[in-house]
C-alpha cells in the first residue's frame, strides 16, 4: 500500500505525530525496546529476593492480571466469530477489539512486572520456554495493532485473503502463547 503525498492528505493527517502502527519499522522499533524491556525484567528478577508478604501480594497480582489480560484476549477472539458468521460487521468487531487493547496489555504488563517477583527459576528450561512465548506474545500484540489499523483502512470492500490469514495467524499465535505460558506457570507453581 502506497502512502499518498503530502499534498494529498488533510493538514490533520500530516500533522499527527507518528504512531506505535503507522509501520513495521516503528512496530520493529518497539519490539526491540520490548525484548529489551523483558531481558531487564529476567535480569531484575534474578537480584530481588522477594519476602513472604511481597511474594503473596506479586501471587494476586499476576492472577488478577491474567484474569485481565487473557480473559480480554478471549473475548476480542470471541468477537471475530460473531464477524465470520455474518452476525457483525468488521467496523463492529474492530471497534471491540480497539478497546480491548488497553486491558489486555495493562495485563500482560502486570504479569510482566508481579512475575519478577515470584522469583522464576531462569536456569529451567521450561520457564526460557515461558520467557519465549511472552516474547513471541508480546511482539506478536504489536503487529496486532498495525493489522488493527490495515484492517480498518480497508473500509466496507471484503477483507483481502492476505489480510484474512494475517488475523487468522495472530490469533493463532496469541492463543498458543497465552495457553503455553499459563500451563507452564501452573505446571511451575507445583513444584
Amino acid at each position: 500500500m502506497s502512502i499518498p503525498p503530502a499534498s494529498a492528505r488533510s493538514a490533520d493527517e500530516a500533522a499527527r505525530p507518528l504512531g506505535l502502527h503507522d509501520g513495521w519499522w516503528t512496530v520493529a522499533t518497539a519490539a526491540l525496546l520490548a525484548c529489551a524491556g523483558l531481558t531487564a525484567c529476567a535480569w531484575i528478577s534474578a537480584h530481588i529476593q522477594a519476602d513472604p508478604a511481597l511474594h503473596t501480594a506479586a501471587l494476586f497480582v499476576h492472577l488478577a492480571s491474567l484474569v485481565l489480560g487473557f480473559g480480554a484476549v478471549l473475548v476480542a477472539d470471541y468477537y471475530g466469530m460473531p464477524w465470520m458468521t455474518r452476525r457483525c460487521t468488521l467496523h463492529e468487531t474492530l471497534g471491540t477489539t480497539t478497546r480491548l487493547h488497553t486491558p489486555i496489555w495493562a495485563g500482560l504488563a502486570g504479569l510482566v512486572v508481579s512475575g519478577m517477583m515470584l522469583e522464576p527459576e531462569l536456569a529451567s528450561p521450561i520457564t526460557r520456554v515461558k520467557l519465549a512465548l511472552v516474547l513471541v506474545l508480546t511482539v506478536n500484540g504489536l503487529q496486532a495493532g498495525l493489522l488493527n489499523r490495515r484492517m480498518a483502512q480497508h473500509g466496507p470492500t471484503p477483507l483481502t485473503g492476505r489480510l484474512l490469514a494475517w488475523g487468522a495467524g495472530t490469533a493463532l499465535i496469541s492463543q498458543i502463547c497465552w495457553w503455553g505460558a499459563v500451563v507452564i506457570g501452573f505446571r511451575n507453581s507445583q513444584h
